[in-house]
C-alpha cells in the first residue's frame, strides 16, 4: 500500500511500497481509509523531541470503509463506514466498564492511519459506524467533523471531562492548537458561562470565538496569568483544560487554578512536571492523560450529526496524501492549525 513514514526528524515521506497490515486475530479488522489529518502529537518525532530510529509508519487518526475483519467480529461488516478511535479498546473489559478506554486490557494503536489502510484490533469494540453512509462515503461537508472524532475532539472534551467543567463555572483553556480549540467546544457544550481561551494567534482566537470563546487572553506568563486572575476577579478558574504539555503551560495552568478545583491535562507532556507543593497547598487535582475515545464517541458523533457542534472547523489546510510533508511541515511552522489529508 501507499503509506506515510517517518525515517528521521523532518523526513517524512509518502511510499508506495509499505506491506499491507493483514488480520493477525479473528478480533481485526482491516480499513481502507478515505480521510486522514495530521496530529500536533506527530510533531513531537517529526522535530526530534521523539526519537525514531528505525523508519516506520505514521498517523494515528482516521475515517473510512470496513475492507476485511476477522471470524469473530459481528458488529461490523466490509462496506461499512467507521470512525477509527486512536486507541482500541475492546469495550469489555473492567476499565472500559469503568469508561477509560484508553487503559482497556486489550488496548491499542492506530499505526498507519495516514495511510491507505490501517489494522484495528477488537473492532467491534473500538469501531463506530456513521449511520446512512452510502458507498460515495458521508456528505462532504460532514467528512472534516468525522475526521474530527477520531482523536483531536474526544481528546478537548476529556479535558473538559477530567477538569471538571460544570454548568455556570469558569474555564480556562491553555493552548490554542486543535485540542484546545476542541476544548473550548467541549466546556462551551457542557454550560460554563465564562470559557477563557489563552491564544496569541488572532486566527485561533477568532475560531475560538466561534467556538463559544467568551474571554481571550493572548499574554503568556506572569502576563497572561495576570489577566485571567482578573478575569476571574482574583479567583481563579473553576476547570483549567491543560491543552499543550510542556511546563510552562502546567505552571500557568496550576497558578490559574482556583483553590479546590481540577487541572484537567491531555497535552502529551515533555518537560512538564506537577507542581507538587502548589497542588498540596491550594488542593488542585489533576486529572487527564490519553483520551478514551470510545467512551465519547458515541456522544459526540450524534452532536455531529445533530449541527450541534462543528469541530471540522479546525482544519484549515486540507491536502492530498501525497503531499503529506507539506502538511507536517505548515503545522510545524504554525501556517496550519490541522490539516486535513484526502486518501482516496
Amino acid at each position: 500500500m501507499r503509506a506515510t513514514m517517518i525515517h528521521a526528524p523532518r523526513d517524512i515521506r509518502f511510499e508506495s511500497d509499505v506491506p499491507d497490515p493483514v488480520l493477525t486475530k479473528p478480533t481485526d479488522a482491516i480499513v481502507r481509509v478515505t480521510t486522514a489529518c495530521v496530529c500536533g502529537s506527530d510533531l513531537w518525532p517529526y522535530r526530534g523531541e521523539n526519537p525514531t530510529t528505525d523508519p516506520h509508519t505514521i498517523g494515528h487518526e482516521c475515517i473510512g470503509f470496513v475492507e476485511a475483519v476477522g471470524s469473530e467480529v459481528r458488529d461490523v461488516k466490509p462496506g461499512d463506514f467507521v470512525i477509527v478511535p486512536f486507541d482500541h479498546c475492546d469495550n469489555t473489559c473492567a476499565h472500559c466498564r469503568a469508561g477509560m478506554h484508553s487503559g482497556c486490557v486489550n488496548v491499542g494503536m492506530t499505526v498507519s492511519g495516514q495511510g491507505e489502510l490501517a489494522r484495528v484490533n477488537y473492532a467491534d469494540g473500538s469501531l463506530v459506524k456513521v449511520p446512512d453512509v452510502g458507498p460515495n462515503g458521508p456528505a462532504p461537508e460532514l467528512v472534516p467533523s468525522l475526521m474530527a472524532l477520531s482523536d483531536v475532539m474526544p481528546t478537548g472534551w476529556h479535558a473538559a471531562v477530567a477538569a471538571g467543567v460544570r454548568e455556570g463555572g469558569t474555564a480556562v483553556v491553555v493552548g490554542d492548537g486543535a485540542v484546545g480549540l476542541c476544548g473550548v467546544i467541549a466546556a462551551s457544550q457542557m454550560g460554563a458561562e465564562k470559557v477563557i481561551l489563552m491564544s496569541r494567534h488572532e486566527s485561533r482566537q477568532k475560531l475560538g470565538t466561534t467556538f463559544g470563546a467568551t474571554h481571550i487572553v493572548a499574554e503568556r506568563g506572569a502576563e497572561g496569568e495576570a489577566a485571567v486572575m482578573e478575569l476571574t476577579d482574583g479567583i481563579g478558574a473553576d476547570a483549567v483544560l491543560e491543552c499543550v504539555g510542556t511546563g510552562q503551560s502546567m505552571s500557568t495552568a496550576f497558578t490559574i487554578a482556583r483553590p479546590g478545583s481540577h487541572v484537567g491535562f491531555v497535552g502529551v507532556p515533555h518537560g512538564a512536571e506537577p507542581p507538587m507543593r502548589t497542588m498540596f497547598t491550594k488542593n488542585v487535582g489533576l486529572f487527564g492523560g490519553m483520551a478514551p475515545v470510545r467512551n465519547y464517541l458515541p456522544h459526540l458523533l450524534d452532536l455531529v450529526l445533530k449541527g450541534s457542534i462543528d469541530p471540522g472547523a479546525v482544519f484549515d489546510l486540507r491536502l492530498p496524501v501525497d503531499q503529506v510533508a507539506e502538511a507536517y511541515a505548515a503545522m510545524d511552522e504554525r501556517r496550519a492549525i490541522k490539516v486535513l489529508l484526502d486518501v482516496s
